[in-house]
């Protein structure tokens, strides 16, 4: 009985913790929380109606997945984006998701290519900007776009690789929601279609190459136009 009554209160923290990430990583996506901003335990736990060590497992998820950095001695806050920080990024993901590509293509079977094609289907059918979510892609389309490039990658077979995906690909979309840029002279729809047919055709280092430049066109687009960190009180 008492395991029973132990078994029930851990799912119900989980499911409280749970809660507490998501809207936490929405808030944060959404810009409610400033590049630099503190996330105060205590604050949040008021806020949301839950326990402290809830919100420290929620905040942990979240720093996980690189929204949120842990300060020595000073808690938890909202990464201070910089030019420097998203060209890090950026050159991160040229070296790792092009490399992965290269396999998933090597290895897909012809089910990865089923899932390739649907995935590209819906982003080309997803429009990119609707009215009342302003200059910002929309959330459906921003999850088409994730759910394609990851999809493109899901061939290679290796879980380890698309854990490190995800977070690289959260961090760089939350600084693309900082910097509210749009560019119109860049064909992405054009962008997206060359990487579906390399991949389908089986061409492994046109997929790769493609991919690069895409990746390279993204960050060139976006430097410059990240909220610059917020000055350091002498």
């Amino acid at each position: 009985m008492t395991q029973m009554i132990h078994s029930s209160a851990s799912s119900g923290k989980q499911m409280l913790s749970e809660q507490v990430y998501a809207h936490l990583r929405d808030a944060i996506m959404r810009g409610d929380h400033a590049p630099g901003d503190a996330l105060k335990p205590q604050d949040l736990a008021k806020e949301q109606g839950v326990s402290l060590a809830v919100v420290r497992e929620a905040l942990v998820r979240v720093v996980g997945e690189g929204l949120a950095d842990r300060l020595p001695n000073r808690g938890f806050a909202v990464p201070a984006f910089s030019d420097l920080r998203w060209q890090e990024i950026a050159e991160a993901r040229r070296t790792i998701e092009p490399v992965v590509l290269r396999m998933s293509v090597e290895r897909g079977d012809v089910e990865w290519e089923a899932r390739v094609r649907a995935a590209h289907h819906r982003l080309t059918r997803t429009p990119a900007y609707v009215p009342e979510e302003g200059e910002y892609y929309s959330a459906a389309w921003s999850e088409a776009h994730r759910a394609f490039h990851r999809t493109l990658l899901e061939g290679c077979g290796n879980p380890v690789l698309l854990e490190t995906f995800d977070r690289m690909w959260t961090a760089s979309e939350l600084a693309r929601r900082w910097s509210a840029h749009r560019n119109p002279d860049r064909d992405g729809a054009a962008e997206h279609r060359r990487l579906e047919e390399a991949a389908l055709a089986r061409d492994a280092d046109t997929a790769a190459e493609v991919l690069t430049l895409h990746l390279t066109q993204t960050a060139a687009g976006l430097t410059g136009c990240i909220h610059p960190e917020p000055a350091k009180e002498a």
